[in-house]
């Protein structure tokens, strides 16, 4: 075998590899967006790496990000979940606070401030409410500080692709999380005379809580396998 027809194969064969790599990370990143309760069909979430390839990839046999991005609704199930239960100071609260969401995928080698900004200004005029922008490198500190600052406008969360190659929720020992909705957690609270900050804490960090898109004042309940009672459940408090 030439040396030219050993570097093509090596070549496809990382061609291969990049391709599976990011196949996996765009099954992982619809189903988070699906888990957090956005409408997504099946066959979005599903997609075969056959058919991922037909759709994305390139006559060079590359995989093209650029067309890799979609959006989602909230479905009703959703906005109920972030609704404010009618009180007698308020029977008729505002809308929930969410929305549509949009998903990039970032092909650029480095990730700054000019980017950071193009896509904030992106998601803010075509009015939707959260963006997740996926890079397959690490974004600049300096283009991190962007995101509280255009807070009030749209929401921006930042995802590696190597973070998205393995469905974290699928591991066996990591329990079920269930974000619990407003009234739901009004009603747990009562139910045991709590303050929401006497509850147990699970930080914004942690990669359960980025998956779920968990923002601070939110309740979780875990779900865990106990050999004696079956299933019990804990709550936390997202800080």
């Amino acid at each position: 075998m030439s040396s030219e027809e050993d570097r093509k194969i090596k070549q496809r064969e990382a061609g291969d590899r990049e391709t599976a790599r990011l196949w996996r990370a765009w099954r992982t990143v619809h189903e988070m967006v699906r888990d957090r309760g956005y409408t997504l069909s099946d066959d979005e979430v599903n997609i075969s790496l056959e058919d991922f390839k037909r759709e994305y990839m390139g006559s060079d046999g590359s995989v093209s990000r650029a067309n890799m991005k979609f959006s989602a609704n909230p479905s009703d199930i959703m906005m109920k979940r972030y609704s404010n239960p009618p009180t007698d100071r308020e029977p008729n609260p505002p809308p929930p606070d969410i929305g549509q969401i949009f998903v990039e995928f970032l092909n650029d080698t480095s990730v700054g401030i000019k980017q950071m900004r193009n896509f904030a200004q992106f998601l803010s005029s075509q009015n939707h409410h959260t963006g997740i922008l996926v890079t397959s490198v690490n974004i600049t500190p300096a283009a991190l500080k962007i995101i509280p600052a255009v807070a009030s406008e749209t929401r921006i969360e930042t995802f590696l692709e190597t973070d998205l190659l393995v469905n974290i929720t699928h591991h066996e020992l990591v329990p079920t999380h269930v974000l619990l909705s407003k009234e739901e957690k009004t009603a747990l609270l009562q139910r045991y005379r709590l303050k929401d900050t006497q509850l147990p804490r699970i930080q914004m960090g942690d990669p359960v809580a980025r998956y779920l898109g968990l923002r601070r004042g939110q309740v979780v309940k875990i779900i865990r396998k106990s050999e004696t009672a079956g299933r019990y459940a804990s709550y936390r408090l997202c800080v």
